[in-house]
């Protein structure tokens, strides 16, 4: 049975929301690679700049280290995980303070060669 070859690139401590990535990852999961970097391109989010240059790298990764044809390209997993959480207060009334919660995400792309 012949391996499919597979590859990623890998983008952690992102200072984004995980919430937000997946969004943007729900649009180009599945897609070719030319179409998902123009959706990316023409997607007024925050998540779609991060994603265009984590998109670029992992063609490249497949392009050099496993001689893939970067024509012949699809975005097979697109995921997002949270990574860890910075805590920071805010003053609040009477000298109290609320918690702000600054998420990170750790985005992954995943490209397979079409079959």
């Amino acid at each position: 049975m012949e391996e499919v070859k597979t590859a990623r690139a890998h983008l952690k401590y992102a200072r984004i929301s995980p919430r937000k990535v997946k969004i943007v990852c729900d649009l180009i999961r599945g897609k070719r690679i030319k179409t998902a970097e123009a959706i990316l391109l023409q997607t007024p989010k925050a998540a779609s700049e991060l994603m265009v240059k984590l998109l670029k790298s992992a063609v490249a990764n497949a392009e050099n280290n496993f001689e893939m044809d970067p024509d012949n390209l699809f975005v097979s997993e697109c995921h997002a995980d949270p990574g860890p959480i910075l805590k920071r207060g805010m003053p609040r009334a009477r000298g109290s303070s609320s918690r702000i919660n600054k998420r990170t995400s750790h985005i992954t792309i995943v490209v397979k060669e079409m079959e």
